[in-house]
């Protein structure tokens, strides 16, 4: 004989249990036991275990990538401020003033630029890295291309077939020709 257990459960819970034990051979004990079996089970840990890593692994590779463009919004104004300081001369006494109302009219259009983009969706980091990305044309001429895709197709099994098929297929019809 099995261990009593005397429980409390919510009335939601307790519905849902009656209503599986209405299904013939079904008993309210067997619904509790079955219930209690998949809580325990290691298949349930395993489950909320890979869930959690999975998590885990999104929220590692976004921060990745939030670090990635920290790093590269970073050097590019150390590299900006740099290259500033070096160029600019500094201004006279007598072209400050002008110089500090052209300079709030510039920084005003700056932030009017900043929040077009920002409403747009714009990203400056990944325009940046779409404009500086390696393609092919930066390795080959035209030329070269054309000649390495002639390759490819040259080698690929299917154009093999097609090839030979097309060649069987000319020289049938040569031999129909001459007959």
């Amino acid at each position: 004989m099995k261990p009593r257990l005397n429980v409390h459960v919510a009335f939601e819970l307790f519905d849902k249990v009656e209503t599986a034990a209405k299904r013939p051979g079904v008993t309210k004990a067997a619904v509790v036991e079955a219930a209690l079996m998949g809580f325990f089970s290691k298949e349930f840990d395993d489950q909320r275990d890979g869930a959690l890593i999975r998590r885990l692994d999104r929220m590692t590779r976004q921060y990745d990538r939030l670090e990635r463009n920290l790093g590269i919004t970073t050097e590019t104004l150390a590299l900006f401020i740099r290259f500033f300081l070096t160029v600019t001369p500094p201004l006279p006494n007598t072209d400050q003033d002008a110089a500090r109302a052209l300079g709030k009219e510039r920084f005003d259009y700056f932030i009017t630029q900043l929040g077009r983009r920002l409403a747009g969706g714009k990203n400056m980091i990944r325009d940046v890295l779409e404009e500086i990305s390696a393609n092919e044309s930066d390795f080959f001429t035209e030329a070269e291309i054309e000649a390495l895709r002639a390759v490819k197709e040259a080698g690929s099994p299917d154009k093999d077939k097609a090839n030979g098929e097309a060649a069987t297929h000319a020289a049938d019809r040569g031999k129909a020709d001459n007959v």
